[in-house]
């Protein structure tokens, strides 16, 4: 089963929940790999403690122009989404940071002056905690704006691993990075928090779930600031509320030291337990309904 961890806005305690349920699922007797895919700020390893074994580059293949073959034509230029390749008069100019690495600027040059070339984007790196979770992040290098290449790498290698459970802790909103690591997702768990900003930026996570029809529930971090609204909304659209945690003092001083919530408090070892029971309830009477 492969359940994502995502949230409409940065902040809200995804990983804290992604790793701290990875914890909770080992100690029930799961295989569990836990997959760090906010490859812009990847942070879940601050809390497992990995013990990191293998390392690789993440390349995309962008193009390389031959001054001696190309005359100007301008067909990579109309081609290219991203403006990445341009012509000016007799010379044709490549924007490395821009490309996207399609392969149409080669597929269409008529003089085949176009090779590909390859552009480390980042690494992934591996390993495996003491408890016996499986994990990967990916590192997406500082200046580097092209995240989803990095993302499909690391599922690709990982996603496929004997693990019972997958977890994948997304990066926060909605943008091509999120539906790339939601992709292939069984259930979706979004963490909000009961404010105005936690609202909006919820509702557009979960239009974006709906989008790609995936199973959904709600965790409500720092429960007893705000207001109602999002219990409010959750009702409205029939979201499961999976958990409320509350808004703790201790628990943020945990988090701020590198502390699982698990450790924090121990009682949510079996309150994590209880929501994937739930989550898996909540799975097979979907499939009933279908």
């Amino acid at each position: 089963m492969n359940i994502a961890i995502a949230s409409g806005k940065g902040g809200t305690g995804k990983t804290t929940i992604a790793t701290s349920l990875a914890k909770a699922l080992i100690n029930a007797g799961k295989k569990v790999t836990c997959l760090d895919c906010d490859v812009e700020a990847p942070n879940a390893h601050l809390f497992l403690h990995p013990i990191f074994s293998r390392s690789m580059d993440v390349d995309l293949l962008i193009p390389k122009v031959d001054a001696d073959l190309c005359d100007g034509c301008g067909r990579c230029a109309e081609v290219c989404e991203f403006n990445a390749i341009l012509t000016f008069g007799q010379e044709t100019m490549v924007f490395p940071e821009l490309c996207h690495g399609c392969g149409s600027c080669t597929l269409v040059c008529p003089q085949n002056a176009i090779t590909e070339v390859p552009r480390t984007l980042g690494i992934v790196e591996s390993g495996l905690t003491k408890e016996g979770i499986k994990f990967a992040h990916g590192v997406l290098n500082i200046g580097e704006a092209i995240a989803v290449p990095i993302i499909t790498n690391l599922k690709n290698d990982h996603g496929n691993s004997e693990s019972e459970i997958i977890i994948l802790d997304s990066p926060p909103g909605a943008s091509c990075p999120v539906v790339e690591s939601l992709k292939d997702a069984d259930f979706v768990i979004l963490v909000t928090e009961p404010t105005p900003f936690g609202l909006h930026d919820l509702k557009i996570a979960v239009e974006l779930t709906q989008e790609l029809n995936i199973p959904t529930g709600i965790v409500i971090n720092r429960d007893g600031i705000g207001d109602s609204k999002v219990d409010e909304y959750c009702r409205e659209a029939n979201l499961p509320v999976l958990m409320r945690i509350p808004f703790d003092k201790e628990i943020g001083k945990g988090i701020a030291k590198g502390k699982l919530l698990v450790e924090i408090y121990p009682e949510y070892l079996i309150n994590l337990q209880e929501m994937f029971s739930q989550i898996q309830e909540l799975m097979a009477n979907a499939e009933d309904i279908l």
